[in-house]
């Protein structure tokens, strides 16, 4: 099968739905699929096609940013002659150029899916408002042309103001998950080198320092935990530096982190490739998603986390709570309640035995290669209709 794989950013680009659509590729391809993943060109230094672990990617030279997107003149050409060369396109939403390549495929008559990984909800001022309209619009545009959408969750579904326009034609399909596993001499290394001495309990957090990601609620919490345990650490795994648009963010909280640094409470780590993140989660004891809003959807790095035995505490965003209901490995927050956090945070420390969860089946639940069958199914029965 020839599979056309179309998001905005692809990799070396690090977040949630790159690392997804990525993994998601690979296991196509380790299936006997072709797949090319068309994205677009964002840092100008990237070649315009290569392969990457037997993945096509061709990259769109991108014109001007808006916001957080970017505009590519020549997508559409290059999207018209790459649907017409696959059997099934997939998108990724959110994504600006989606309803047009969706177009494309109903007149070619290729079935297309779309993955929704998020509702997209910029900071307040009128231009993010402007542009929050124009990617709603785009997403239904999108939404009503595709063939069928795939989300994580039905959770999520159900209280997503997109999805649920779309139930007819939705499917939930948890995400693919995989770590390199982790050598127990690499574990030790990075406790050598990112942990301060004889700080105990340390608590995980991996995103960008953005807002949505609710850095503050995490920050708000630590007098209460600190109380009961003054030696605990914090890293922070993820971009936190020059974040686009998040300056305003970070210039306010990043003084109160700083007193935390210098006591030794708080550790920024940057970003991690896949080997440093798999020797970063065994040395945590709870991993936090303490999100605000529904820019997140599940919070892949909780399940990362389980995978090597530690619990985690999200905030109650639906989609973002499944995975510790699912699997008994963690406590919901209350979202944005500090004190609920904190609450949540000291009970997974107490009782950590309790909160472990089951290893094995949650690698065979989200193991890409399971997720590219659910997706090879669904692409089977939509070009049997076709």
């Amino acid at each position: 099968m020839k599979i056309l794989t179309v998001l905005t950013y692809y990799r070396p680009h690090t977040s949630g739905l790159t690392i997804y659509a990525e993994r998601l590729a690979r296991a196509f391809v380790k299936r006997g699929h072709e797949v090319t993943v068309m994205t677009t060109q964002y840092d100008p230094s990237l070649p315009g096609e290569e392969i990457m672990d037997g993945v096509k990617v061709i990259r769109v030279p991108v014109a001007a940013r808006v916001s957080k997107g970017v505009l590519a003149p020549t997508f559409g050409l290059v999207a018209t002659k790459l649907v017409w060369q696959h059997d099934v396109v997939q998108l990724h939403l959110p994504q600006f150029d989606a309803p047009g390549v969706a177009l494309r495929a109903r007149l070619f008559g290729k079935p297309a899916i779309l993955t929704y990984h998020c509702d997209v909800q910029l900071p307040q001022g009128l231009f993010n408002r402007l542009v929050n309209l124009v990617v709603d619009f785009q997403n239904n545009m999108a939404g009503i042309l595709s063939n069928h959408i795939v989300t994580y969750t039905q959770d999520y579904a159900d209280h997503s103001p997109f999805l649920s326009h779309y139930a007819s034609k939705l499917t939930p399909i948890l995400p693919p998950v995989q770590l390199p596993d982790a050598t127990p001499e690499a574990v030790s290394a990075f406790a050598e080198t990112h942990l301060t001495k004889q700080r105990n309990p340390v608590i995980g957090m991996a995103a960008r320092f953005a807002s949505e990601k609710g850095v503050e609620v995490l920050l708000d919490a630590l007098p209460v935990i600190l109380k009961k345990y003054p030696k605990a650490q914090v890293l922070f795994a993820g971009t936190y530096q020059n974040v686009m648009g998040e300056q305003a963010y970070s210039d306010r909280l990043m003084p109160r982190i700083h007193e935390y640094e210098i006591n030794g409470n708080w550790k920024f780590l940057g970003n991690l490739d896949p080997v440093q993140m798999a020797a970063f989660y065994p040395n945590l004891d709870v991993i936090t998603v303490p999100s605000l809003n529904s820019t997140e959807a599940f919070g892949l790095v909780q399940i990362e986390a389980m995978m090597n035995g530690v619990p985690s505490v999200p905030s109650a965003l639906p989609g973002v709570r499944q995975p510790v209901k699912m699997h008994n490995t963690g406590v919901v927050s209350e979202i944005g309640n500090s004190q609920s956090l904190a609450n949540a945070i000291l009970e997974v420390l107490d009782n950590k035995e309790k909160y472990s969860g089951d290893i094995p089946a949650l690698k065979n639940a989200y193991d890409p290669d399971s997720i590219a069958q659910e997706y090879e199914k669904l692409f089977a029965r939509l070009m049997r209709k076709k």
